[in-house]
């Protein structure tokens, strides 16, 4: 099955398509299970009393890439994000204006690729994680699926996360699922808890130990705030810390590092979940007004600040101090996986508890893609009617989204119970990857990358 996923994170940067084959690995069929169970020495009769084994799932990438937003989309959304009010009328026209970008981005994966997907899955544009009392409430993405269904044709997938919500989970972080199948055999076997941590706008972080229980939740701020930084400060010249050159040229300022360290969201219990309207602009200058002193710190010495406590708060979420039996192994993947000094610095943090860190792309997972295929594989495993358990139990897993017809009829295919594995194989070919480098290298290149795929028009 093609499926084709996209996204855009809270940070805005763009929307990313991904186009991916997922096929059924290992058998589910009534052979496969009389294999298993050993027809030969039951006899068929009574191995045909035995489930099917759920099947694990093969995953080939076949295209990747970030289609930069329209400067003035880009800004409305972080605008809306920021909490701007808005009437009726301007949500009516943002969440139509998104969902036409989305289906223009799609329309681009599918010319790119060559690929027709069966299925489509959009996550849309998040701009708002309701959460009350320490926990999800709702969850608000924008983005109109209809006009993605019309022009590509293909069902659509939306609305993601709101069945985990109302089931009582957090809604995220979706990629507890993800790291569940793609990491949970490992775990089993050397019998240690590996974690996962995806550095996007805000860090969400994933434990999934030998006993096939996984623990997910946001740790904070991820690039969120080094990246609203920068942009206020260089007055929108840059909108991110290009290969973390001004951490590296900046101090941390230690009181105000501790006065971020005091946010409440730091010391509440998991699971939990957070998003821009929690770490915004506002909780960087109501810490720098705290601690005073004189005058305001460098801008520099602000992002140097910032990176160390995305940092130390990824490092504390999967190992307190003093814990016992850390995690074996650290792996990173998002964008911040791609500044050289917020990676060093966590691994600096980790080593000191015994904790290995890699990048995911060290096990074929292009760290800038790694959501694209958990999204594409959310896809497949909702339109087979399998339950995703994201951290708050197997009771709690529901089938998560919902389907927007394309222009033609479709059935939906056989179920499958469950899925046990999911195997990433290597991208086919390197222009996405190559595509992908230059988009989050530098502004200049970004720019290029825009002028080149004309963007996403309204």
């Amino acid at each position: 099955m093609i499926v084709l996923s996209l996204q855009s994170g809270t940070s805005a940067d763009g929307i990313d398509v991904a186009v991916v084959d997922i096929a059924v690995a290992g058998g589910s069929s009534d052979e496969g299970a009389s294999r298993d169970h050993g027809s030969d020495v039951l006899g068929p009769e009574r191995a045909a009393a035995f489930p099917p084994r759920p099947p694990g799932l093969a995953m080939t990438p076949l295209h990747a890439e970030t289609v930069a937003w329209e400067p003035a989309l880009r800004t409305e959304i972080l605008a809306v994000t920021a909490g701007a009010a808005r009437d009726a009328g301007a949500w009516t026209r943002l969440t139509n204006d998104l969902g036409r970008a989305f289906a223009a981005a799609a329309a681009r994966g599918i010319r790119e690729s060559g690929a027709t997907p069966d299925l489509i899955v959009s996550h849309g544009q998040t701009v708002h994680h309701q959460v009350e009392h320490g926990h999800a409430r709702g969850t608000l993405q924008l983005g109109e699926p209809s006009w993605i269904a019309e022009l590509t044709g293909a069902p659509v997938l939306s609305d993601v996360r709101m069945a985990d919500i109302a089931a009582g989970g957090e809604g995220a972080p979706l990629m507890a699922f993800f790291d569940r199948l793609w990491l949970g055999a490992e775990a089993r076997t050397t019998g240690r808890t590996i974690a996962t941590v995806n550095l996007g706008g805000i860090a969400n972080v994933q434990l999934v130990g030998a006993d096939g229980r996984v623990i997910a939740f946001d740790s904070g701020p991820g690039n969120g705030l080094i990246d609203a930084v920068v942009d206020r400060e260089t007055g929108g010249a840059e909108g991110y810390d290009v290969d973390g050159v001004r951490a590296a040229a900046g101090r941390v300022h230690e009181p105000l590092l501790a006065e971020l360290l005091r946010h409440p969201y730091f010391a509440a219990p998991a699971p939990k979940s957070t998003g821009r309207e929690t770490f915004d602009l506002a909780v960087v200058d109501a810490a720098v007004e705290a601690v005073g002193g004189a005058g305001d710190p460098a801008v520099d010495d602000l992002v140097a600040t910032l990176t160390e406590l995305t940092a130390r708060t990824v490092v504390d979420a999967i190992a307190p101090a003093g814990a016992p039996d850390p995690p074996a192994t650290l792996i990173c993947s998002g964008g911040g996986a791609l500044n050289p000094v917020l990676l060093a610095r966590i691994a600096a943090l980790a080593n000191e508890r015994g904790i290995a860190v890699e990048s995911s792309a060290a096990r074929g997972v292009d760290p800038a893609f790694k959501e694209s295929l958990m999204f594409a594989l959310l896809g497949f495993c909702s339109l087979h009617g399998v339950p995703i358990e994201l951290s708050t139990g197997p009771e709690r897993a529901r089938v998560l989204g919902r389907l927007s017809p394309g222009r033609a009829a479709f059935a939906l295919p056989e179920r499958l119970a469950a899925a046990a594995s999911v195997t990433v194989a290597p991208a086919v070919g390197t222009r996405a990857t190559e595509t992908r480098i230059t988009e989050h290298r530098t502004t200049e290149h970004r720019t290029t990358e825009h002028r080149i795929t004309g963007g996403v028009t309204q």
